[in-house]
């Protein structure tokens, strides 16, 4: 139950690449293998693709959160122009007289202002803004163990499929063959017409569960494409030109129980973001909290402006300016705001518990499912491994069978009963091996192995 090749497939996949609308259409030419499979899942399903979306929300979220404890650089600026008339002069001895103002004036100011006391919300704005982007990497990380675990189970599906094919067009051609040697044995006159009756309602009775094999297997073929974010190519029939390679093989690594579950308690993600979020809901409780505190902010400023009044009284122009600094400190201190500040405080502790509760949930929930997939695990094994011989047992029953039928010491019946034992016991056998790969797929998922991604922005 080795997956850990798929965090290099994964990381690969988050980088920053571009897929031309022929690379995301493409469809494979050759038989896929299952690694090949799962890389075209990270690409390409669009669950994933939707989850990088709702990934990249979050990170905007956390880069929201962390500019609040940054300082904040604006600039400004603006022109005005007036009509001479609407502007008041004033006269004086002489007759000489002079404006209030200019009829064109012009300012730019470039401000920088940082909040400095503010009761620990921004060190919690920090903290939770690290948290959002790993609550949202692990869950991320979930859907995309889920989602491939989906289609691990896909492609098992059609690896069984092609399999019951094999075994029921093996059953059909063996009642064939029996049909044929029964009429030509009744033409012979050494069998009744019954015989012949007989082998053809059991090669009747046969062909249908070959139709479903067929049938079953061209759907699994179209839920695996479905999967991989793939367009049925234009033109395409019922059995779709999609093709995979290997064989159900389960692996022979057991995994005991306690160490099981110890592993989902360490390694699975959804563990990790919820505590991660229940970090989260502490850090609301901070920044609510920080109301109760006076708030000081510094800001420093440069300003540029044209001149209002000119040299001796006269007009001045858009090129004389001033300009220069300031600096100063703000103080503010909500005193009294009617329980505004105990209410968010009071939300954001309800928050809290029910975050933590959510935690403690779902720890259990998680070892039910480790056990769980243990228990079929274990139920699996044990299936397949009871019908380790039955194959064999029942190749030699049958061959025991037909050897009687034609000595003449044997029946019909005995040769159709050990023809469908045996057809019985390769479906069951190719369904054990089924049973006991997705069994494993699945404690391992449980046990959140397989899975590591790692990203930084």
């Amino acid at each position: 139950m080795n997956t850990s090749w798929l965090s290099i497939g994964l990381v690969s996949a988050l980088m920053p690449t571009v897929l031309t609308a022929s690379e995301y259409a493409h469809w494979p030419t050759n038989a896929l293998t299952l690694s090949e499979t799962l890389e075209i899942a990270v690409r390409q399903n669009p669950s994933i693709l939707k989850g990088r979306q709702d990934i990249e929300e979050a990170y905007g979220i956390s880069l929201q959160l962390r500019s609040a404890a940054l300082p904040k650089v604006t600039g400004s600026g603006g022109y005005t122009g007036l009509d001479r008339g609407k502007i008041e002069r004033v006269y004086v001895e002489g007759g000489n007289s002079f404006a209030f103002r200019a009829d064109e004036s012009w300012s730019a100011d470039l401000t920088i202002s940082q909040t400095l006391l503010d009761g620990g919300k921004m060190r919690s704005s920090l903290r939770s803004a690290k948290l959002t982007k790993e609550v949202a990497l692990r869950n991320y990380e979930a859907l995309v163990s889920d989602t491939l675990l989906n289609v691990r189970v896909a492609y098992d599906d059609v690896l069984l499929d092609a399999e019951l094919i094999v075994t029921q067009e093996a059953s059909v051609n063996l009642l064939e063959k029996e049909l044929t040697d029964t009429q030509r044995r009744y033409e012979a006159g050494t069998v009744p017409q019954f015989n012949v009756l007989r082998a053809s309602v059991e090669l009747a009775n046969a062909k249908p569960r070959l139709i479903k094999a067929r049938n079953d297997y061209r759907i699994a073929k179209n839920n695996l494409a479905t999967l991989l974010g793939w367009d049925i190519p234009s033109g395409a029939g019922e059995d779709i030109p999609l093709q995979v390679s290997g064989k159900l093989t389960p692996s022979t690594n057991e995994v005991a129980l306690a160490v099981s579950i110890a592993k989902a308690y360490q390694q699975r993600p959804e563990l990790a973001s919820s505590r991660n979020t229940e970090r989260l809901r502490h850090e609301d409780i901070v920044q609510a909290r920080s109301d109760y505190y006076p708030k000081l902010s510094g800001q420093a400023d440069y300003g540029w402006a044209s001149r209002v009044y000119g040299p001796n009284g006269g007009a001045p122009s858009l090129n004389d300016e001033v300009h220069g600094w300031s600096v100063g400190l703000v103080a503010n201190w909500s005193i009294w705001d009617f329980g505004l500040t105990k209410g968010k405080v009071q939300a954001a502790k309800a928050g809290q518990e029910r975050a933590r509760i959510d935690s403690d949930d779902l720890y259990r929930k998680v070892e039910q499912e480790v056990r769980t997939a243990h228990s079929g695990l274990v139920q699996a094994r044990e299936t397949l491994d009871s019908q380790e011989k039955v194959i064999e047992q029942g190749q030699e029953a049958l061959r025991l069978a037909v050897a009687r039928s034609e000595a003449g010491t044997g029946t019909l019946l005995d040769v159709l009963s050990a023809q469908t034992a045996l057809t019985d016991a390769r479906t069951t056998y190719v369904q054990a091996q089924h049973d006991l790969v997705v069994a494993q797929q699945r404690l391992s998922r449980a046990m959140g192995e397989g899975i590591t991604i790692h990203r930084k922005i």
